[in-house]
């Protein structure tokens, strides 16, 4: 009975299920609350499943809404995107590669690789948004991007995974701090500063990597900030309230009072990976995947 579905149910479904508010999402699709109640009603008739668990104060979804949400805001979202592509791909485009990225990538990474795409396929445009790598990797899922540069030990399955670069670790001290390059010797000198890390929702596994570097020196570090930026992180560090451990390639592209001390003798990398949706289908992504 799939032939009696409409666009339209889709489209007030996933209001709904985004609400999870019938009067709410009736206001934002413009349409009167009963109307829109007929028409979920109908849908799951013609389904022939229960997608919405109804009561005077809550709605909420079923297991089969919850799964039918996420399969159609995909579908949703590839549409969008598809229509995008055709019509750049009109005016002489090679379409366009979106692009999502931990701070650290814009360093040298993503700069390098753009500048190669760019010579062998001066067509293909780029969308780029920073943002955290769980954040990354639902938007891959999800369809909303392309590739995505991220700090992972592993991904869900259906998402390729691939190293680009290698990073040792660095202690970011006020530039008149006493630590400098000839009297640094390791992390431990600082133990008892505060210190200013990344948040661990913007990478767990790198979180986890600092903490062990200064444990692996016997102490845990006392953390009275977190940031998901490096200029924030940098410019607390500057006013004098800590300092933070980043890979080292962050220092570049910031022009601020502060000062980077390599740490010497620790096994501990910052490894930057990209990762994209195996079965992606948007040709442009298949053109350049070969300068990553």
């Amino acid at each position: 009975m799939g032939y009696q579905l409409e666009l339209r149910h889709f489209t007030y479904f996933l209001a709904v299920a985004e609400e999870l508010h019938f009067r709410k999402a009736a206001e934002r699709l413009f349409i009167s609350q009963p109307g829109l109640s007929r028409q979920i009603k109908q849908m799951e008739e013609i389904i022939g499943a229960e997608l919405f668990i109804r009561n005077k104060r809550n709605v909420s979804l079923t297991a089969a809404g919850m799964y039918l949400k996420k399969e159609i805001t995909y579908i949703f979202n590839h549409i969008d995107f598809t229509i995008k592509q055709t019509a750049l791909i009109d005016i002489g485009s090679e379409g366009e590669v979106r692009i999502g990225f931990l701070g650290s990538a814009m360093q040298t990474v993503i700069p390098e690789f753009l500048v190669k795409v760019d010579k062998e396929y001066p067509k293909i445009q780029f969308s780029l948004e920073e943002m955290a790598n769980k954040d990354q990797v639902k938007a891959i899922l999800s369809d909303q991007l392309d590739i995505g540069f991220v700090r992972l030990a592993r991904v869900p399955d259906g998402i390729h995974i691939k190293a680009v670069q290698t990073d040792t670790f660095s202690l970011v001290l006020p530039k008149g701090h006493v630590l400098n390059s000839k009297n640094f010797k390791n992390i431990a000198q600082v133990s008892d500063e505060h210190f200013i890390l990344f948040s661990s929702y913007y990478s767990s596994v790198y979180y986890d990597k600092i903490m062990s570097i200064c444990e692996d020196q016997d102490f845990t570090p006392i953390v009275s900030h977190k940031s998901v930026h490096a200029q924030t992180i940098f410019k607390l560090v500057e006013s004098g309230l800590g300092v933070a451990i980043v890979p080292t390639s962050l220092q570049y592209g910031f022009d601020l009072e502060v000062k980077f001390l390599e740490i010497p003798k620790i096994h501990q990398r910052a490894e930057l990976s990209v990762i994209w949706k195996k079965d992606n289908r948007n040709p442009a992504l298949s053109k350049v995947k070969e300068f990553l």
